[in-house]
C-alpha cells in the first residue's frame, strides 16, 4: 500500500511535468534550429527513515533529439543552415561559448554580427564585423567576405570565419536557453570539415503530431494515475474498518 500510494502520487506530478515538457517542444515547433527535448520515467528508492517499499517516480530529461530539421530557402545572405552535423558558436555575456543550429543572423548598427536574439556570433579569431556599405556573402566552410556596395566583384575582402564545431553528440547538453554548452564547461575545437549553406535556414525537429499524441497519453496516464491514489485510498479504509470490526 506504501510503495502503491508513493508511486502514484509521484507519476502524477511528474507526468505534469512531462505534459510541460511536450508543451514546451509544441511550442518550438517553429522555432529555427530548435531540437526536441526527450523524456522519460524512471522509479528510484526512498532513501531514509520509513518503510524501504517507497519509491518514487521521476521525470528526467534524458537529451535531445539530435535530428536534423528540413533546409528551407531564404534568399537572405546572413541566413545560413548547417548541413549534416556540427554547430554555431555564440558568445554568451560571461564569455564563454554557446553553441547552436539556429543560423538566423543579423548584423546590428555597429557591424556586428549576431544571433536572432542578439547574441555575437564567434569567428576563429574572435567576434565578426562587417564594414559599412558592403554586401556580405558567407562561403560553405563559414568564411565571411565582403565586396563594398556597387564596387567591382574582384574587390572582395574577407572579414572573418564562422566558427564551426561538431563535438560529439553525448558531450554537449541544452540550457534553459535552448542553447547547447559542453558538459565540462571548456570550449569546443573548431572543426573544419562542417558546411554551411548561405541563404537558407533549419526548421525545427518537433513532429507536431507526435507530440500531439504524446500529449494525449500523457493526459490518459495522469487519469489512471490519479485512480490508482484513489483505489489505494479505498483499500486503506477498507483495511481500517475490517480491523476496527477484528478488534
Amino acid at each position: 500500500m506504501d510503495r502503491l500510494i508513493y508511486v502514484g502520487m509521484t507519476a502524477a506530478k511528474h507526468t505534469m511535468a512531462q505534459l510541460d515538457a511536450t508543451s514546451q517542444n509544441l511550442a518550438n515547433a517553429q522555432t529555427t534550429g530548435f531540437k526536441a527535448d526527450i523524456n522519460m520515467f524512471s522509479a528510484i528508492p526512498v532513501y531514509g527513515p520509513g518503510n524501504p517499499t517507497r519509491e518514487f517516480v521521476v521525470n528526467s530529461v534524458v537529451g535531445s533529439d539530435m535530428s536534423p530539421g528540413v533546409i528551407t530557402q531564404t534568399g537572405n545572405p546572413t541566413d545560413l543552415a548547417i548541413v549534416g552535423q556540427g554547430w554555431f558558436t555564440l558568445k554568451l555575456p560571461d564569455g564563454s561559448e554557446a553553441y547552436t543550429r539556429n543560423g538566423g543572423f543579423r548584423i546590428d548598427p555597429s557591424g556586428l554580427l549576431q544571433s536572432s536574439n542578439g547574441l555575437p556570433v564567434l569567428g576563429e579569431s574572435g567576434t565578426i564585423s562587417i564594414p559599412p556599405n558592403t554586401e556580405v556573402s558567407i562561403g560553405k566552410d563559414g568564411t565571411v567576405s565582403t565586396v563594398p556596395s556597387g564596387a567591382n566583384p574582384g574587390s572582395v575582402s574577407v572579414v572573418g570565419r564562422i566558427k564551426l564545431v561538431n563535438p560529439p553528440e553525448s558531450d554537449i547538453a541544452k540550457g534553459a536557453d535552448s542553447l547547447f554548452r559542453l558538459k565540462s564547461g571548456k570550449p569546443a575545437a573548431s572543426d573544419s570539415s562542417v558546411r554551411v549553406m548561405a541563404g537558407s535556414l533549419e526548421s525545427s525537429n518537433v513532429n507536431m503530431v507526435e507530440s500531439m499524441i504524446n500529449m494525449i497519453n500523457l493526459g490518459r496516464a495522469f487519469d489512471m494515475q490519479m485512480k490508482l491514489l484513489q483505489s489505494a485510498d479505498s483499500n486503506a479504509s477498507k483495511a481500517s474498518a475490517l480491523l476496527n470490526i477484528n478488534a
